[in-house]
């Protein structure tokens, strides 16, 4: 930790452009060591309450800005992050356990985030529609809802806050972040830097504790309009139910249960150096993930067989070493979920064909490690290929038709991202238009872009992040009647009901 500075290492939160503790702090766990990397306030309902009124009290004056003024904030904010990027990736490592390799991408795309929405200054800001009558404007504005709160969770613990962050402030709202409480760290850095970039005191604030308690006083609150949410389907579910109370706005991206189609016809290798990328980035603790691979059954013995090799090779080990290639999961309870997923299956008559535990040795006796595993014959309908594995571990199952893969990879409660791969124009486009989810990618895997748009069906959520219809979410609309010419009212006339 020598390499982070200590302006960045915060033990406090950010409230309303001030530094502030509270009365009990929660440890943060190094995932590769169990080693104590720092610490974070555990907050209650006063602080949530707090932030909130902060972010009242100045919102409307940074909605009076221009939007080239909001722009040269977000710009500094991503040129602040650039300038503590080796810092910021240190810490996402100790904090969440990817490696040094991912964790710099994730800082490159922080900054990027800034960046993009940087770019919506002079964005349109609503639309004026013709009029029934002459003399007068029907304009149908897009104006802030006031106060957003962003949940964010562990798994792109810098990312994901400048996803909330970025597109929330540059349309004109404050916003509350609530960090995971394994991974209050990097929202807290951050925070750091939009306070060095001349964020106006209240508009980004940080608040750390439990969920149940801070999360939940947050998302209850009537101050707050908008709740915006990356998490799993529990919290969406409990976010969901909370919000109901004060009818707030919720945008949901949950989880995810991607299948990942091979046909006969794809180039084989790519699809094999594809499927190990999306299986295995970030210890598999993506939403996107490639959780259930469908390999049509000519090439199905080829396929598991090179997947089992590349996944065998993919070097395990310390973060922060240049040479690893995956880290481990980011807390114990993460591996007990992993390793009950397999041995359910391996219960039920699924053959191990690479790892299935813990990997050997002793770099690997501390921590919370999950080697690459790969299981065949399962069955469609087993937990572990119906619900969200997140981890290293991957079913794959054989198909015979393009009617059949479709049919397999629908029959899921999810619908985030699907993958196809085939040398078949006809084929891959059959699939992008018949697979049940929000993105499909087709001959590629991830990481989404900027301007695309992030959203799921089913449990995968509702709303979405990301390019023009992600920011649209940030803001609602404001319908205004503008007469700039007298007419005289007709007697006895009413306006329609």
């Amino acid at each position: 930790m020598s390499t982070i500075s200590d302006d960045l290492l915060r033990s406090e939160m950010y409230i309303d452009g001030t530094w502030v503790g509270a009365s009990d702090d929660r440890p943060v766990i190094n995932p590769a060591d169990e080693s104590v990397v720092g610490s974070a306030p555990e907050a209650g309902v006063d602080a949530a309450e707090q932030a909130l009124e902060a972010a009242r009290r100045a919102q409307p004056a940074w909605a009076r800005r221009s939007g080239v003024e909001r722009g040269a904030v977000l710009r500094a904010i991503a040129a602040g992050i650039r300038a503590r990027a080796e810092e910021l990736a240190q810490l996402v490592v100790a904090e969440q356990g990817k490696t040094i390799t991912e964790a710099r991408g994730e800082i490159g795309g922080t900054a990027g985030f800034f960046d993009y929405y940087a770019t919506y200054e002079r964005a349109a800001v609503g639309t004026i529609f013709a009029s029934d009558d002459p003399g007068e404007q029907l304009q149908i504005r897009s104006v802030p809802y006031g106060v957003v709160v962003g949940i964010i969770p562990w798994n792109f613990p810098a990312a994901l806050f400048a996803r909330k962050v970025a597109p929330a402030i540059m349309a004109g709202n404050a916003i509350v972040v609530k960090p995971h409480e394994d991974t209050p760290l990097s929202s807290l850095a951050l925070a750091r830097v939009c306070e060095e970039a001349g964020v106006p005191p209240g508009i980004v604030n940080v608040v750390t504790g439990a969920g149940r308690v801070v999360g939940d006083a947050l998302v209850r609150h009537p101050i707050t309009k908008m709740v915006t949410v990356t998490g799993s389907v529990r919290a969406g579910r409990e976010i969901l139910a909370a919000s109901a109370e004060n009818i707030t706005v919720v945008s949901l991206e949950l989880g995810g249960k991607a299948p990942f189609i091979v046909l006969e016809d794809a180039d084989l290798d790519t699809a094999l150096d594809h499927a190990v990328q999306a299986r295995l980035q970030n210890c598999g603790q993506v939403c996107t993930c490639n959780e259930r691979t469908y390999v049509q059954r000519s090439v199905y013995d080829r396929f598991v067989e090179g997947f089992v090799q590349r996944a065998g090779a993919v070097r395990v080990g310390d973060p922060r070493r240049e040479d690893s290639q995956m880290g481990p999961k980011v807390n114990a309870p993460e591996v007990e979920k992993v390793q009950a997923f397999v041995d359910e299956a391996v219960r039920r008559g699924a053959t191990v064909r690479l790892g299935g535990g813990r990997p050997e040795g002793p770099e690997f006796e501390r921590g919370y490690w999950f080697a690459p595993t790969v299981l065949t014959g399962v069955g469609n309908d087993w937990d572990i290929v119906q619900n969200e594995v997140f981890g290293p571990v991957l079913p794959v199952l054989p198909f015979d038709d393009l009617d059949e893969a479709i049919a397999l990879a629908n029959d899921s409660r999810y619908g985030l991202t699907s993958y196809i791969y085939t040398s078949d124009f006809r084929k891959a486009m059959r699939a992008a238009d018949e697979l049940n989810s929000g993105e499909v990618y087709v001959n590629k895997a991830g990481p989404e872009q900027f301007q695309g748009f992030h959203g799921g069906y089913g449990l995968s959520g509702l709303g979405g992040d990301d390019g023009q219809y992600g920011y649209e979410r940030y803001h609602r609309k404001k319908t205004v009647y503008l007469r700039y010419e007298e007419q005289a009212a007709t007697p006895g006339e009413l306006p329609p009901q």
